[in-house]
């Protein structure tokens, strides 16, 4: 088992498997009390659409959903607050019987899953859970919780990554982030997303981020003038000397970090730079460059924060901006103007006994929300220099040679694939009957994951205003097999 930090460091209790919805458990005894107990299944955990109006989606939360698949138990207080729970007659909701069952409740599934860092796109499953029906069932809120909240935010951090075309990112939204948690999962994520650094101490103990930071206005408020809080910041700090200058009058507030930063160099020191939190940042770095570099601090790095995202990041280059580092917050954090990535985790497969596959499809009146059945893998196929397409196909029927993809949308839009076409699976092991098969890399791999995918696909698909349509389709088996499992369920079997 990998340690959970939040665990370990007593954050969270022991347990966490309450964090559910009480329609899994209220399923879950309905189907022990069917008998069903011993029925096998298939999950799939995917999104319909990418965040942001975006191309593309970075996989992220992998971590956390392994450690709390290994967690995952029924202590006997928890079972205690079930045996609470009445129905609309006052009679208690689940039966002894049932919660002694909970107790002794393993979560021994296979779970195959996309590494962290990777992009991916509608449709796709990020995670595929196989194992018991009601093991299987009751982990679906946890799952969905950690992998649509991190996916989201580490997206958001490689758009605003790729906004600042490889100039440094730093998360700094604690402050604005939904609770603690939220806050440690947003740092987390936008760390695996791109960003270089954090603001969040804790993070950084926890995950191993690095951690940045100087001082705020009210330092500067402290002091009778600015010149004299510069001055006493960089001889208690003379190892970290960026300074807020935009308290009372930004480019005065230059000048007077470049005096700090003339008597710290006497001093044999050198200031690291200055911080816009206000104003036109587009004029006033133009300017605070010139004041740096006249004052003979050319090196001297500017760093701009104020409610920043990769709108304003591009925008801001645009204008050509002399900003050297990028502080983001509140519109990381939380997702700003898609709070929610929407992802969904779908029955696809069941079977009674260890006999043949069932293959299940969820239908709907909205075409996107139809499910797709089978046992879903995801196969990437790549060029010279970039990702040409992805096929999901029935891991139970895999394509061999020559394959031919069609979008479930569109069935006329398809896309052939030559037999001696170089391929990718994406989705890997990492849970074998609830034991860990996967090497877990760190989150500094993570993150350099995420920079090398995002090279390999072509610039239309990372564009912020309508990107370009990466090909993903299924294969066209699993298309024949949808096609035709829909028209059963609608009355009009073969």
């Amino acid at each position: 088992m990998i340690p959970n930090p939040l665990l370990a460091h007593g954050l969270y209790g022991a347990s966490l498997s309450l964090l559910t919805d009480l329609y899994q458990l209220t399923m879950a005894y309905a189907y022990w009390k069917s008998g069903r107990e011993g029925d096998e299944a298939i999950f799939h955990l995917y999104f319909r659409k990418s965040p942001f109006g975006g191309g593309f989606t970075v996989a992220c939360g992998l971590g956390p959903v392994i450690e709390t698949v290994q967690r995952m138990h029924f202590r006997s207080d928890d079972l205690a607050y079930l045996a609470t729970l009445t129905g609309n007659d006052g009679a208690p909701l689940f039966e002894t019987a049932f919660l002694d069952h909970l107790a002794a409740l393993r979560f021994d599934v296979d779970l195959d899953a996309v590494p962290e860092g990777t992009v991916v796109f509608p449709n796709e499953p990020l995670v595929r859970v196989k194992g018991p029906l009601i093991a299987a069932q009751i982990l679906e809120t946890a799952l969905l919780n950690l992998a649509n909240f991190e996916t989201l935010i580490a997206t958001k951090a490689a758009r605003m990554c790729l906004a600042a075309k490889g100039q440094p990112v730093i998360e700094f939204g604690l402050r604005r982030a939904h609770g603690i948690d939220g806050a440690l999962a947003a740092s987390r994520a936008a760390y695996v997303g791109g960003c270089e650094a954090t603001s969040n101490v804790l993070a950084g103990r926890l995950y191993g981020i690095p951690v940045k930071g100087t001082h705020a206005h009210s330092w500067v408020m402290s002091f009778p003038t600015e010149e004299e809080s510069f001055r006493a910041y960089a001889k208690a700090m003379p190892n970290n000397a960026v300074f807020l200058v935009d308290t009372y009058d930004t480019l005065r507030g230059v000048a007077h970090a470049v005096e700090a930063g003339a008597a710290l160099r006497r001093d044999g020191h050198e200031m690291v730079g200055v911080r816009l939190d206000s104003g036109d940042l587009a004029y006033l770095s133009v300017e605070a460059r010139k004041l740096l570099d006249a004052g003979g601090f050319p090196k001297a790095t500017i760093v701009a924060s104020n409610d920043l995202d990769e709108q304003i990041i591009t925008s801001l280059k645009d204008q050509g901006a002399a900003i050297d580092v990028w502080g983001v917050g509140t519109r990381l954090v939380t997702a700003y103007d898609q709070p929610a990535l929407g992802g969904v985790y779908k029955l696809s497969a069941i079977r009674r006994d260890g006999g043949a596959w069932e293959y299940k499809v969820k239908l709907s009146e909205q075409t996107a929300k139809v499910s797709t059945p089978g046992i879903l893998g995801v196969r990437r196929f790549v060029g010279e220099t970039e990702c040409l397409g992805d096929m999901i196909y029935n891991e139970a029927e895999p394509p061999h040679g020559a394959a031919l993809m069609i979008d479930p949308v569109d069935p006329t839009r398809r896309k052939a694939f030559a037999a001696d076409l170089a391929s990718e699976e994406l989705l890997v092991p990492v849970l074998r009957k609830g034991e860990l098969v996967y090497q877990v890399p760190s989150l500094a791999a993570s993150r350099d994951r995420t920079s090398r995918e995002l090279s390999r696909f072509h610039a239309g698909v990372k564009r912020f205003v309508n990107p370009h349509q990466y090909p993903v389709g299924l294969e066209k088996g699993l298309h024949d097999l949808r096609t035709r499992l829909i028209l059963a369920a609608r009355g009009f079997a073969e």
